[in-house]
């Protein structure tokens, strides 16, 4: 386990930089907005910003401020933030991103929430300051086990879980691999799968099943990067405009949110992909974690938190056949990105949830 610390060459800035301003801008119809992909005029503007505006340096120095290491486990480099609590009897919480995020989305929320938690916040291999994988194979199942292996390796014996996205899957994971020592999970951002005809169900909760449904309208992405990451990734390893504008679709819910992530904030998280060359590996994790959408054959043990912010697919009913739900929350504020979008109050929530478990 080594000390680490980001420091991005200042010819990658310059080749980035250049590539940006060579950028060859595709043609588009008119008048049809969000419905066929992200507008030229939209991946323009935040381009424009990303070369004239934003300062990477500015948030390399931001994101430095937390404590970062880089180990190996099961073959793969893993990078991890590691904030220790002043508090001595705090709760070791281990915090998982997803995609198109980066461990950079809870830099947002590590200082509040370590006043009563140690976090860990790693980044996904094939992720970020992870590195792209090496090797096939590395499913939600597989990183699962390298968390449990790094929250050993720190030598905690106990400790929480929590991710939204594809940490929505990898947490709960978590708790089933290691049961005596997880003692909950929370997540956010969790998609549910209607089981039955939807009756009994509150207006608010058809809205939010049928979410389902509409995602599946818009998931080109998935389908792509569930089966051909490697082809995607010609274009995205080569072009930062076009990584911006495949991330960016996603960011701004296919035109449903737009602005709801700060463009810092997305820029930031496009940038780690792109100095890090992971756009095809993160993308990878689609293909190889095609299993985790299936239901468990019985719900999980360990107690469970969720909140649901606007936009999620969540339904208690449904998530109860997988997970012990002992937990609810429903905010108003908020999104799909809660560590960025909400902050203070998924904080909040988590505070709630472990609280109760002491």
């Amino acid at each position: 386990m080594e000390a680490f610390r980001i420091d991005v060459p200042q010819s990658r800035l310059d080749d980035l930089h250049e590539r940006l301003r060579r950028t060859r801008w595709p043609a588009e119809l008119e008048s049809v907005g969000w419905s066929y992909g992200v507008p030229v005029s939209a991946v323009r503007e935040l381009a424009s910003y990303w070369l004239d505006g934003y300062s990477w340096r500015e948030h390399e120095e931001r994101l430095n401020r937390l404590p970062q290491f880089v180990t190996e486990i099961d073959g793969q480099r893993v990078h991890f933030a590691h904030v220790r609590s002043a508090r001595s009897d705090a709760l070791p919480l281990l915090l998982t991103h997803g995609w198109p995020s980066s461990f950079a989305d809870f830099s947002r929320i590590a200082a509040d929430l370590s006043r009563d938690f140690h976090l860990v916040i790693p980044s996904i291999p094939g992720f970020g300051f992870s590195g792209p994988t090496r090797v096939a194979g590395w499913s939600v199942a597989r990183v699962a086990a390298a968390w449990v292996s790094l929250m050993a390796s720190l030598g905690y014996s106990r400790y929480g879980v929590q991710g939204g996205d594809f940490g929505s899957l990898i947490s709960p994971a978590v708790a089933r691999l290691d049961p005596a020592h997880v003692v909950g999970v929370h997540v956010n951002a969790l998609t549910t799968f209607a089981t039955d005809d939807m009756a009994g169900l509150t207006p608010e909760e058809v809205e939010r099943a049928r979410g389902v449904e509409r995602w599946q309208q818009i998931s080109g992405y998935a389908a792509i990067q569930s089966t051909r990451p490697q082809t995607l990734a010609y274009g995205l390893a080569d072009s930062p405009v076009g990584q911006l504008a495949w991330n960016l679709d996603c960011f701004e819910s296919w035109g449903r949110d737009v602005g709801g992530v700060a463009r810092d904030d997305v820029l930031t998280n496009v940038a780690i992909y792109w100095f890090t060359d992971t756009a095809g590996s993160s993308g990878r994790l689609y293909r190889e974690s095609a299993a985790a959408w299936e239901r468990p054959s019985a719900p999980g043990t360990t107690p469970t938190g969720i909140a649901v912010f606007p936009g999620d697919s969540t339904v208690r009913r449904y998530a109860e056949t997988a997970h012990n739900v002992v937990h609810w929350s429903e905010y108003a504020t908020g999104g799909h990105y809660a560590a960025l979008q909400a902050p203070a109050e998924l904080a909040e929530d988590l505070r709630k949830f472990f609280g109760g478990l002491a």
